[in-house]
């Protein structure tokens, strides 16, 4: 039994085969460009960054390892997909959402308010700042109002104590 087919149908089918042929065309150029620019290369081995690397998994995942095989001319196929696998790996480890190890750090405020506690006072220890911070309502302990000091390379209060100047004795009376 012959099928008939409509002009609409016959026009559609021969306007996909266009596009066919000159997809296949514009492949086959950019294969023989591959293959032009690799040999420019001289056997030297091709440095790619991890977004190039990141690029061409996620490409070649979806062409599959058979197409991956006729196609690929910079790196093997397992490579690329290995790129993949790598890729997905990172994707589900969760290290976005990991907190550095330890303590959080004193917020910034305290810690300059610590550093000109101890400027504009000298004679005090760390049990008086320390004082002193809980009375403007922070709680921190006196092995972090140490630490403070030491990062800013301001002394201990008996040391503090023998160097004052005249504008700080002044001010501070």
């Amino acid at each position: 039994m012959p099928v008939s087919v409509s002009p609409l149908h016959f026009l559609l089918f021969t306007f996909a085969g266009w596009i066919n042929q000159h997809q296949q065309s514009v492949i086959e150029y950019l294969q023989e460009e591959n293959r032009v620019l690799k040999e420019q290369l001289c056997g030297r081995r091709l440095r790619l960054t991890d977004d190039q690397r990141r690029r061409l998994a996620v490409k070649g995942k979806v062409l599959g390892r058979k197409v991956l095989g006729q196609v690929a001319r910079i790196v093997t196929p397992d490579t690329i997909l290995a790129w993949h696998r790598r890729l997905i790996a990172k994707k589900w480890d969760y290290s976005a959402r990991r907190k550095k190890p330890g303590r959080p750090r004193t917020m910034t405020e305290i810690r300059h308010l610590i550093v000109r506690m101890a400027q504009e006072n000298p004679r005090w220890g760390y049990t008086r700042i320390q004082g002193a911070l809980a009375n403007l309502g922070h709680r921190v302990s006196g092995g972090t109002v140490r630490n403070t000091l030491r990062e800013n390379g301001i002394e201990p209060a008996p040391e503090r104590g023998l160097r004052t100047r005249w504008r700080a004795f002044l001010k501070a009376h």
